[in-house]
């Protein structure tokens, strides 16, 4: 029977296998990457097979269970916090590392540096003090306690420490004097007991200013409460990164990095809410003295032997969008005051926070409208970038925030997630070359997907969106490693089949084709754009000429 059945349907099978064929090719040349994927050099393709090989040889072998009595299942795409630790020791780990990833089009500056960096050099520079709402005196304090930081040139004599309970809310205590009188014994960890005042101290400050593996994995709880937890951190830190002498520490610290881990360009928003404070004096510097400095330490990393090759940086002013309208429309106009006297350092617009909670970019036409006149009244070109879409929702106030991003002219996207359920508006979005700034691994932490299997990045490729891929917030959210955007480019390669390297680096030229860079407009091949291009090009085709020479012999595996 079964040989009679073979003969009888040997010829549709063939049939059906030629049409299927047919109907794979077909979508995939719907597919953003499919031109990218045609243009590539015999060396680029075998890169690309050799990349695939080592992909799927790892899945097999590196994401499971490496003993019987390991909890929990092991697979590729898991959860980001369970999987970082297993990821950076793969053969794909150093590939993606090595990656020319081109340009970071969407991280904000404050969130972008390694915590444990940021505290070394708050208690290595005299001045820095904390100060509280209530006296920690509990392990409940310790948590729900509202701290901050600041510069002061004089220590206030205290009538008690943070940790008495005859501490005066508000008092300006020394961080270094906090730090090591620490009572350890608050902390809730078994191994407490056996910290010193320091170590617990910095185990706490680093729990209170970053998303915890625990608090990463907990998605039953929803995203407001994450979301809470992760605006908490902003006022926490902008004491510190505010006091000049640390802010041009940590933008070169971050520069440096970026440039480490294949980032040659990076558009940084910053929230212009922050007290900027002279060296030495404490002095409060006006804000656009944030764009000066800032531009200041990008050329000077420029001109470094370090920073040689580094195409530069610049800032999308940002203000909250749960602010009130008056609020607003004064960041708006310090926004055109600074973009006077910077120019070449302000690149554009966005409004921030939480997209759920704040107010939607309808409620917020007015201001929007009257920026737009404002600035051709000073002048000024600002163009929008803005958060859209960041959101579950389908059909909420949230998700139309996508309709009002594209009809009022911005020029990229961030985060778009609930764009995939918008037919009309992903044709409008490629109709008027708007780019989707992608934060996979973010997303998660922040509750909009369980892992990155579940995340909408591989229908935006599908529907031919230009996509590029970003890491947000990485010093908060858990990649840790200052800026690091190889652990989203190692997520997506791994999760994804229909990716490969070769959908790596559409992704990543994509970036550069989108980029704001001095000169020409954004998505447009002109000005500098040109270059940059052909710079990524030839870095992109050495990378895959070092593929092959390093892991050739996998094509015999």
């Amino acid at each position: 029977m079964a040989n009679s059945i073979d003969i009888d349907i040997g010829e549709q099978i063939s049939e059906h296998l030629k049409k299927r064929e047919e109907l794979v090719a077909k979508e995939k040349e719907l597919r953003h990457d499919h031109e990218f994927r045609k243009s590539l050099s015999p060396t680029a393709k075998h890169a690309a097979a050799i990349v695939s090989r080592i992909r799927q040889h790892e899945a097999e072998t590196v994401w499971t269970k490496e003993t019987e009595e390991e909890e929990g299942d092991i697979y590729p795409g898991m959860m980001f916090t369970l999987a970082k630790e297993r990821m950076e020791r793969t053969e794909l780990w150093r590939i993606v590392k090595r990656m020319p990833k081109g340009c970071l089009l969407h991280a904000h500056l404050e969130a972008m540096v390694d915590m444990d960096w940021l505290f070394d050099v708050a208690l290595n520079t005299p001045g820095i003090h904390i100060y509280s709402d209530i006296p920690l005196t509990t392990s409940k304090a310790l948590e729900k306690a509202n701290i901050q930081f600041t510069y002061s040139t004089t220590s206030p004599k205290a009538i008690a420490g943070l940790y008495s309970s005859k501490y005066e809310p508000g008092s300006l205590i020394l961080v270094t004097e906090v730090a090591d009188s620490f009572p350890a014994n608050l902390l809730l960890n078994e191994d407490s007991g056996n910290k010193t005042s320091r170590e617990g101290f910095r185990e706490w400050i680093i729990s209170r200013i970053t998303i915890t593996a625990e608090e990463s994995l907990k998605h039953h709880e929803g995203i407001n409460m994450v979301w809470a937890k992760f605006q908490s951190i902003f006022m926490v830190i902008q004491g510190i990164i505010h006091y000049e002498p640390i802010y041009r520490q940590f933008v070169r610290h971050i520069l440096h990095h970026l440039h480490q881990d294949g980032i040659l360009w990076v558009d940084l928003r910053a929230t212009f809410l922050m007290t900027f404070k002279a060296a030495n004096t404490g002095t409060i510097l006006p804000r656009a003295d944030v764009i000066k400095v800032f531009s200041e330490v990008i050329e000077d990393y420029k001109s470094s032997p370090e920073g040689r090759g580094f195409w530069g940086a610049r800032m999308i002013w940002t203000s909250i969008r749960r602010f009130d309208q008056d609020t607003i429309i004064a960041s708006m106009k310090e926004c055109v005051e600074a973009k006077k006297l910077y120019p070449n350092v302000i690149a554009g617009f966005d409004l921030v926070g939480q997209e759920d909670l704040g107010r939607t970019h309808l409620e917020m036409l007015p201001e929007i409208l009257w920026f737009k006149e404002y600035c051709k009244q000073e002048g000024v070109d600002i163009p929008f970038f803005f958060h859209a879409g960041e959101t579950l929702g389908d059909g909420n106030g949230t998700d139309g925030n996508l309709f009002d991003a594209i009809l009022l002219g911005t020029k990229r996207i961030g985060h778009g997630f609930s764009l995939h359920k918008h037919p009309h508006l992903i044709s409008l979005v490629k109709e008027n070359n708007i780019c989707v700034e992608v934060c996979p691994i973010s997303n998660e932490i922040l509750r909009l997907t369980s892992s990155i299997l579940s995340h909408s990045l591989p229908a935006m490729l599908a529907h031919g969106i230009p996509v590029s891929l970003n890491n947000d917030d990485p010093g908060i959210l858990g990649q840790k490693t200052t800026a690091s955007i190889t652990h989203d480019y190692w997520q997506v390669l791994q999760a994804f089949d229909n990716v490969g390297l070769e959908g790596l680096g559409d992704l990543a030229l994509t970036g550069v084709k989108f980029a704001a860079f001095e000169g020409g407009e954004v998505g447009v091949m002109e000005g500098p754009r040109v270059q940059r291009v052909e710079e990524w090009c030839a870095r992109w085709e050495a990378f895959c000429e070092w593929v092959v020479a390093e892991f050739g012999h996998w094509e015999g595996k």
